[in-house]
């Protein structure tokens, strides 16, 4: 079948095509609901992907990581680098019917920041906001700060991230190479930012900003997040909240 999505209208294709058996749309959904199926929000995977990659991960490379971390009194962080732009409109919102609501978009305006976080799955989140384009020399400098507040903790820092090619670049593995005693980095399959928790951090950033009256200028923009961030930071629960999404919950 050429279509992406399981409709009711692709089912009653299918079942027309290996059953020679026409069903309306109606009886399509009724079948469906009896059957246990609702419909869903379908998750985005790249075609990229390693199943078996992820597997492996899951199944022998996290449970070592989290191995050695207990052993050594170390802090496993998932972290993650994100854009926030003023433009960004998402969500739903009520209108009468045959009415489509309207919001207010920044037009001309467009203002951007980045963001690097991470979180535990004992609720605490740490946070850089940068005016401007990410790459190695902010990703040290916030390297420095997880090492200082690690090392007032106490903590070795575990850190996970994605497979960017920032992260992998020599001045990166040169500076990792003089603090491997204070952190490591691990990293986590190619095209499985799923597999990320920082990734649930970073859509609750976006949810709050975007639904909140378009902000025009950079600073206020720097201020939303940074309130909000702020926010997140004295509230553990909801970053635990994170780990209950049961396609990372073996991190819980």
């Amino acid at each position: 079948m050429e279509f992406a999505l399981w409709t009711r209208g692709g089912v009653m294709l299918f079942i027309e095509q290996e059953y020679a058996f026409r069903l309306s749309i109606r009886a399509v959904g009724d079948y469906l609901k009896r059957w246990g199926f609702t419909p869903k929000k379908p998750i985005k995977r790249a075609y990229e992907q390693r199943p078996e990659s992820v597997k492996q991960w899951i199944d022998q490379e996290y449970p070592a990581i989290e191995k050695r971390a207990k052993a050594e009194g170390g802090e496993i962080h998932w972290g993650d680098e994100t854009a926030l732009v003023n433009t960004d409109v998402r969500g739903r919102s009520y209108a009468p019917k045959g009415q489509t609501p309207v919001t207010m978009a920044v037009r001309g305006t467009r203002q951007k920041l980045s963001m690097i976080s991470t979180v535990t799955n004992q609720g605490k989140a740490s946070w850089m906001i940068i005016d401007g384009a990410f790459n190695h020399e902010k990703l040290i400098e916030f390297f420095e700060a997880l090492v200082a507040d690690g090392k007032r903790a106490g903590k070795k820092v575990f850190l996970i991230l994605d497979n960017l090619g920032v992260h992998h670049c020599k001045p990166v593995k040169a500076w990792l190479a003089e603090h491997q005693a204070d952190i490591e980095v691990f990293y986590l399959p190619s095209y499985s930012p799923e597999l990320n928790l920082d990734e649930r951090l970073n859509a609750d950033l976006k949810h709050v900003i975007s639904t909140r009256v378009p902000v025009r200028t950079k600073a206020k923009l720097h201020a939303a997040a940074k309130n909000h961030m702020a926010f997140i930071e004295t509230h553990p629960e909801r970053v635990k909240s994170y780990f209950q999404d049961p396609r990372v919950k073996y991190a819980a």
